[in-house]
């Protein structure tokens, strides 16, 4: 399989795949395609259906296979990024809910589940997250331009909320407490910060959704005002 994405801030995914070739899409995510490529609908066991619904995705996935050597297109459903991650079976990702745009290869895709209360609570990305695991190649939907990082063990990230797209399962995440009533009250930064140690990978993001429709909603009209 060859790929190519195009598009800039509003981007599209271009894939060329050879006979017998097939990727997993996200149920909607498909924008064009040649007349040789077919699509099945997949759900998976009870289990797999649930967790995708309560991480933002559809219940059911996609499946296209190339009977012939032809193009697919998966298109984003945000301005953003789409970016392309190698998953390798010492290489899982933890990637934010409603990231996955498709895959190729031999890809489970889980539910990650914050084990620590504090970052659950309050670290922005909630309770549950994705997991990648597997072989091969996973593209993903990127809120804005991506940033990566290298965090070395016994380094550490301070994010805000929102702006994490996706780590290493190698790395772990928690939360921390802005110090100073005088911050809290006026830095506009909130009361909690996701604080991401390492060993590992991560990539962020520059304009999260939660903060752009938070921007829009505070530039609205609203009836009374």
């Amino acid at each position: 399989m060859q790929y190519e994405i195009k598009g800039g801030n509003l981007p599209v995914l271009l894939c060329r795949l050879e006979a017998g070739e097939s990727m997993l899409c996200e149920g909607g995510s498909m924008a064009w395609m040649d007349d040789e490529i077919e699509m099945e609908t997949k759900g998976g066991g009870l289990g797999k259906v649930v967790g995708r619904m309560f991480t933002g995705e559809h219940m059911f996935m996609n499946r296209y296979i190339a009977r012939q050597p032809g193009e697919i297109a998966f298109a984003s459903s945000f301005p953003g990024s789409i970016k392309a991650i190698t998953v390798t079976p010492d290489r899982p990702i933890i990637a934010q809910k409603s990231s996955f745009l498709a895959c190729i290869g031999n890809i489970d895709i889980s539910v990650f589940f914050q084990k620590k209360l504090r970052a659950g609570f309050f670290g922005g990305e909630g309770f549950l997250m994705q997991k990648f695991s597997g072989n091969g190649l996973v593209f993903v939907e990127i809120d804005g331009s991506a940033v990566e990082y290298d965090i070395p063990a016994g380094d550490c990230k301070i994010i805000d909320t929102g702006y994490l797209a996706m780590m290493d399962a190698s790395c772990s995440m928690d939360t921390r407490t802005v110090k100073g009533v005088k911050n809290v009250l006026f830095g506009g930064e909130g009361l909690f910060n996701t604080v991401v140690h390492g060993p590992g990978h991560i990539v962020l993001q520059s304009m999260p959704i939660s903060k752009t429709a938070a921007s829009l909603y505070a530039s609205m009209p609203h009836p009374g005002n």
